[in-house]
């Protein structure tokens, strides 16, 4: 059951760290493109992009700070 628990727990971090990378990802993707003049459709990319990128980063980092506190 200990198992199950920190897993749960694992998951749930990871899952914390892709909302709030995401919503960031969101926030600065746009002001890049704007900043960076994209063009066209491709701001769209360009967001998803950055969006995908900061999530995935702030869910590894927050999956793996709540793997360490399972050992304790």
């Amino acid at each position: 059951m200990a198992r199950n628990s920190c897993l749960t727990r694992v998951a749930a971090g990871a899952a914390l760290g892709g909302a709030i990378g995401g919503a960031v990802g969101v926030m600065y993707g746009t002001y890049s493109a704007v900043a960076l003049k994209v063009p066209g459709l491709l701001k769209i990319r360009h967001v998803g992009q950055t969006t995908l990128g900061t999530a995935a980063v702030f869910g590894l980092f927050l999956g793996a700070g709540s793997l360490l506190h399972c050992g304790k």
